[in-house]
C-alpha cells in the first residue's frame, strides 16, 4: 500500500499495528494512555486520514464524521461494543464502523463467571481481613460465611455468544441455568447442555440432575441465587423490547434477598441509583459490576457507598482483559487483530469492496442498495 494511506488511533493497541506499518501505511498512535481530547481527533480527521481506530471512551457522532466527509473511509472500533458511535450519523456519512466481536466472547464469560464467586464467597472480604491483620483465629463461620457457586441456580439474562458461553461454564459446576432473551431463543443450543447434563448425571459425573430451561423475565428473576446480564444496550424507541435501566427498583425487587447480581455487558442496563438502595435495604444480598452508567465511575456514584462495600464489587471494565483476548495480532484471537483486519478490510476493498459483505462492518444497512 501506498504511504499516502493515512491511520490515526486514538490509542496504542500494541502489536498489531505492526501489520499496518509492514503495509506502508502512514499510522500515528495517540501516545498518551489517557483518551485524546474530541478536538485533536477532529483535527486529525480533518487533516485527510483515511481510517481512525477508536475506543469506547471516544465520543465519535456527526462532528467527526463531517470533518472526514469524502476522505475517512472507515472507523475501526476497538471494542465489541459501539456506544460511543452514533450509528445514524454514521449512515447519513455513509462512513463505515467496525467492531471486534465474538473474540472477547470467553474472556468475557469466563469473567462474568468469576464474579459470581467473588462476590458470593466474599473473596474481597476475606483478602482484607488478613491484610490488616484482622484474622487472629479459625472458627466455623465467624468472622463471616460466603455462598457456594456449584449445585445453585443462575438466570443468564441475554442468550447471545457471551451468554451462551456462560451457560457452558454454569453447566460444568452443575447449577441449574434460567435462560431469558426477549429477542431470540436458542432452543438448539439449549437441548445440547441439557444432554451433556443428563449424560454426567448418567455417568455419575454429577451427583445430582440439573436442568436448563427459558423462561419469563419474572421467572428468571424470582428463582435465580446469581443473575448475570450479557444484553446490550437498547434504549426506548430503538426496539419493542429496551433494555436501558432494566433492573430497576421495580425488578430488582423481584429478586430473591439472597441472590447476587452480576454485570458484564452494559452500565446502562442497570439503575445504579437503585441498585445502590437495593443493597443499603438488603432487597439483594450482592452484586458485582464491570461496566457503569458512565465510565470512568464518579467519586460520588452511589455503588461507592462504604455502608454497601462489603457486598459491591467493582471492576474497572475490565472483562476482556486478557493478554490473548485484547492484544494478540491473529483476528480470530483478539480484538487487536480483528480490529486491525476490519480496518484493512476496508482500506484495501476485500470481498470485492463490498462492504456489505464484511464480517466485521457493523452499520452495513448503509450500504445495501
Amino acid at each position: 500500500m501506498s504511504q499516502k494511506v493515512r491511520v490515526f488511533a486514538t490509542c496504542d493497541i500494541g502489536d498489531a499495528l505492526n501489520i499496518l506499518r509492514a503495509k506502508g501505511y502512514d499510522l500515528e498512535v495517540y501516545p498518551q494512555p489517557e483518551p485524546p481530547p474530541k478536538s485533536l481527533i477532529v483535527e486529525k480527521v480533518k487533516s485527510g486520514i483515511d481510517g481512525l481506530i477508536t475506543a469506547l471512551r471516544d465520543s465519535i457522532d456527526a462532528e467527526i464524521f463531517a470533518a472526514g466527509q469524502g476522505t475517512l473511509k472507515v472507523v475501526a472500533q476497538f471494542a465489541v461494543g459501539f456506544d460511543n458511535i452514533n450509528r445514524a450519523d454514521a449512515n447519513r456519512f455513509k462512513i463505515p464502523f467496525t467492531n471486534t466481536a465474538d473474540v472477547l466472547t470467553d474472556a468475557t464469560a469466563e469473567f462474568a463467571f468469576f464474579l459470581m464467586g467473588a462476590v458470593s464467597r466474599r473473596l474481597w472480604n476475606a483478602e482484607r481481613l488478613l491484610r490488616e491483620h484482622q484474622w487472629g483465629f479459625w472458627h466455623p463461620y465467624l468472622p463471616f460465611l460466603g455462598d457456594e457457586v456449584a449445585g445453585k441456580t443462575v438466570a443468564i439474562i441475554g442468550t447471545g455468544r457471551i451468554g451462551l458461553s456462560m451457560m457452558r461454564k454454569c453447566a460444568g459446576f452443575d447449577m441449574n441455568i434460567l435462560c431469558y432473551d426477549p429477542v431470540f431463543q436458542n432452543h438448539e443450543f439449549v437441548k445440547g447442555v441439557q444432554e451433556v447434563k443428563d449424560l454426567t448425571f448418567e455417568r455419575g459425573l454429577s451427583k445430582e440432575k440439573t436442568w436448563i430451561k427459558y423462561v419469563d423475565f419474572e421467572t428468571a428473576l424470582a428463582q435465580a441465587d446469581f443473575v448475570s446480564i450479557h444484553v446490550p444496550l437498547v434504549r426506548e424507541g430503538e426496539s419493542p423490547t429496551p433494555t436501558y435501566h432494566l433492573f430497576n427498583e421495580t425488578n430488582l425487587r423481584k429478586m430473591k434477598p439472597t441472590a447476587y447480581l452480576v454485570n458484564t455487558s452494559r452500565g446502562p442496563v442497570i439503575d445504579e441509583a437503585a441498585l445502590a438502595k437495593a443493597l443499603r435495604q438488603n432487597w439483594i444480598a450482592g452484586a458485582a459490576l464491570d461496566v457503569y452508567e458512565k465510565e470512568p465511575l464518579a467519586a460520588d456514584s452511589p455503588l461507592r457507598d462504604p455502608a454497601i462495600e462489603d457486598r459491591c464489587r467493582l471492576y474497572p471494565h475490565f472483562a476482556s482483559a486478557g493478554r490473548i483476548t485484547r492484544l494478540s495480532a491473529d483476528p480470530n484471537k483478539g480484538m487487536a487483530g480483528r480490529c486491525v483486519q476490519a480496518l484493512i478490510d476496508v482500506l484495501e476493498k476485500n470481498y470485492g469492496g463490498d462492504l456489505t459483505k464484511m464480517p466485521y462492518v457493523v452499520n452495513k444497512e448503509a450500504f445495501r442498495e
